[in-house]
């Protein structure tokens, strides 16, 4: 049985550039910028100073409050100090800028092998996990959900086009991806585990289904769709449950994690390894050598291009995928926890089209699945309605990019969405009707 959810995409996957690339380690950066704010929350507060030596694994910045997540060095060396830097998002952020000594000396913690649910979490905490799909929600938070679980989901289903990193993590990380995704059910109590993975990956299914020990854990071949990736998408197709409008996977009892974290909590319970890096997949034509990678974390994204023969002439750079991810105006950042790809592309693998009047087509709301019908807010936001647009319910779109990318008109609805939510919300916070 393939599951899936109502309503979706098919775009063109582009997973073949990479998809048989085995993972390759780029060589450590001789100077890293680590972003304090790689995570959704308030950004840390700097565990040291300029002069400080460090090696990979030691503190640097400290959680600031409940929602956020701790950041580590990701080389041995020295602090030479900070700088305001532009991150993907293209916003001014503080980061630190670390000196490598070549050493490459170790700070870890001490592994953990038969660890309690509040040493998972703790671990978890401390090495200062992320959402490492791309949303960067700090991880020890959905582990201390205190309610109820009825099961661990996770996804593996990577829907966005090009990306294969998860793709390669189940086919060559299979057991620590694998204990991972135990330590995070041992850490929620949960009977059981559903991981799902879209049928587009069979080497990926057949290597969890061969790896698989636990009898509550079932792997499940999903319908290749986008966005099955999507919490409320994915708990729909697995379980035919809805999460309700608002509310949180938790509610109906399901936390939702992806492969990614999943092998990062292996890391940091089993080796004591703090999230100081990740793997990545670059790809695009306007790359000359696609690959899959595991880079430190704070390496400029032009040592990344130059490691791989450099770029070819492309169109646009972006960070994560070609549906959800960001356009930069270059390649001035760096790597950072929620970098989960590196794009270039070239003009035919983009749609840069002048947006034209919408003709009432409804492609939109036909693909949409949450069930909204975008050319609505589109058209109010535009108009300035702000109460009428809030009728539409743009605070439940989930950015997916289905209705822009099936839009003839070629309408920017996705922002048109996003500015939607910001105008509501700064009503509401306003103390507006």
């Amino acid at each position: 049985m393939r599951f899936t959810f109502r309503k979706g995409i098919h775009p063109k996957e582009c997973k073949d550039l990479t998809r048989d690339a085995a993972f390759e380690t780029l060589p450590v950066p001789d100077k890293v910028y680590i972003p304090l704010s790689q995570h959704i929350g308030a950004p840390c507060t700097p565990a040291v100073e300029k002069g400080d030596a460090v090696k990979v694994g030691t503190l640097i910045g400290l959680a600031n409050g409940k929602v956020s997540a701790n950041v580590h060095s990701s080389v041995s060396g020295v602090v030479e100090g900070f700088e305001m830097r532009v991150n993907a998002q293209g916003r001014k952020i503080k980061h630190i800028v670390i000196a490598g000594d070549g050493k490459d000396e170790t700070a870890f913690l001490e592994p953990l092998s038969d660890p309690t649910p509040a040493q998972i979490i703790q671990r978890v905490k401390d090495c200062g996990i992320v959402g490492m799909g791309g949303a960067t929600f700090p991880t020890h938070v959905k582990l201390e959900t205190g309610a109820p679980i009825k099961a661990l989901i996770i996804n593996g289903s990577e829907c966005e086009p090009y990306i294969t990193t998860d793709d390669r993590m189940m086919r060559d990380l299979t057991a620590g991806v694998l204990d991972g995704i135990e330590l995070i059910r041992i850490a929620l109590g949960a009977p059981k585990v559903l991981i799902g993975i879209e049928s587009n990956k069979p080497e990926a299914i057949a290597a969890m289904r061969a790896g698989v020990r636990a009898a509550n854990t079932e792997i499940c071949a999903l319908k290749t769709k986008y966005p099955q990736g999507g919490e409320k998408q994915l708990i729909y197709a697995l379980t035919r449950e809805k999460v309700p409008n608002g509310g949180l996977p938790s509610d109906v009892g399901y936390i939702v994690l992806n492969i990614s974290t999943a092998y990062a909590i292996y890391e940091a319970v089993r080796l004591g390894k703090p999230c100081y890096a990740r793997y990545m997949t670059v790809s695009g034509k306007g790359i000359n050598r696609p690959a899959n990678l595991y880079v430190r974390i704070g390496t400029p994204l032009t040592d990344v291009v130059a490691y791989l023969g450099g770029a070819k002439e492309y169109s646009k750079a972006v960070s994560g995928g070609p549906m959800m991810g960001i356009g930069m105006a270059g390649l001035d950042s760096v790597t950072a926890k929620g970098t989960s790809a590196l794009l270039l592309l070239q003009e035919d693998e983009i749609r840069a089209v002048e947006p034209t009047p919408c003709i009432n087509c409804a492609r939109c709301a036909r693909v949409c699945p949450i069930g909204l019908m975008p050319m609505m807010t589109d058209a109010l936001i535009l108009a300035g309605k702000i109460e009428e647009a809030k009728k539409y319910y743009p605070l439940s779109c989930i950015e997916c990019g289905c209705c822009a990318y099936v839009c003839p008109a070629k309408r920017p609805l996705v922002q048109s969405q996003r500015l939607a939510k910001k105008l509501i919300r700064e009503r509401e916070a306003g103390g507006q009707k």
